[in-house]
């Protein structure tokens, strides 16, 4: 048991590339942890991996936990999912969303917990799959001070910032953020490294040279030499980055935001989806201009 927080009764909701190494490290950070997955299959083998308990529904692994943590796939999943396990949990409980959802969902979520005495916390991560199993995630929380602070121990056995942003929602709001910056990022990186092999140039030695100076980025870091070999199995899929776009651009029709490179590196991302590469990762763009 580490000293960042006393061991705690949790829930764990969702089992997919980032839930199931998250759960993982809250049963190693010594936690009493039941999970729910969709797939029963997959519940079983993480309690057979990390001697965890797993249950038949949400609300049943929730019953008893002092907070429920969920990572799902969208709005729909979490009114699902959420909804179930506020069904099953005790008054004073906090329910932590990790899902990359709509602030809209966020809010709506926080207003039907706080009718049964239950917090509810909007706290998408960033930092993708390896992130996750290395427990080195930011965590970008939306949501009470008070439960918050309950929470954020907990969440440091997987995130290396966990960081409250302000009420419900503003932790969905700073993902679009990281998200919006992504996209862009991404693309740039596609079309530098596209040029350098059209102009004859070692591209693999353009990025070591220029990973020094001000085009640094985490992704030219861990993504540029992958690109260029042509390997895009990385984790975060094109789909669900599509799906995490289509959140940014309609919070910007609504809140006035003006977003042209993001709407345009949809469009892009919607043509490496037409290629059959919608399970390929977000550096997939660089497929796109090679066609």
């Amino acid at each position: 048991m580490t000293d960042s927080a006393a061991p705690r009764t949790v829930a764990f909701l969702g089992l997919g590339v980032m839930g199931f190494p998250m759960a993982g490290h809250l049963a190693k950070a010594g936690h009493a942890v039941t999970v729910y997955n969709r797939t029963a299959a997959k519940a079983a083998a993480w309690g057979a991996r990390h001697g965890g308990k797993h249950a038949g529904t949400p609300a049943e692994a929730a019953q008893g936990a002092d907070v429920v943590f969920m990572c799902v796939g969208n709005d729909d999943d979490v009114r699902q999912v959420a909804g179930d396990a506020l069904r099953g949990m005790k008054p004073g409980a906090i329910l932590a969303d990790h899902t990359t959802a709509s602030a809209e969902v966020a809010r709506e979520m926080a207003a039907k917990a706080a009718e049964r005495g239950i917090a509810f916390l909007d706290a998408p991560v960033s930092g993708g799959q390896a992130g996750a199993e290395n427990g080195v995630l930011t965590v970008m929380v939306g949501g009470d001070p008070a439960a918050f602070a309950t929470a954020e121990p907990l969440m440091r056995a997987y995130g290396r910032s966990v960081v409250l942003m302000g009420e419900s929602g503003a932790g969905q709001l700073t993902k679009m953020v990281n998200q919006i910056c992504i996209a862009g990022l991404v693309q740039a990186l596609a079309e530098g490294m596209s040029f350098a092999q059209k102009a004859g140039l070692d591209a693999h030695r353009v990025v070591d040279v220029i990973s020094k100076g001000a085009a640094q980025s985490w992704q030219m870091e861990n993504r540029a030499k992958t690109m260029l070999d042509d390997k895009f199995d990385f984790g975060f899929a094109v789909d669900w980055m599509r799906k995490d776009l289509s959140i940014c651009l309609n919070e910007a029709r609504r809140n006035g935001a003006t977003l042209p490179v993001t709407a345009l590196v949809d469009q892009f991302y919607a043509d490496v989806q037409k290629m059959g590469g919608g399970r390929w990762d977000t550096s997939s763009l660089m497929k796109r201009l090679g066609r």
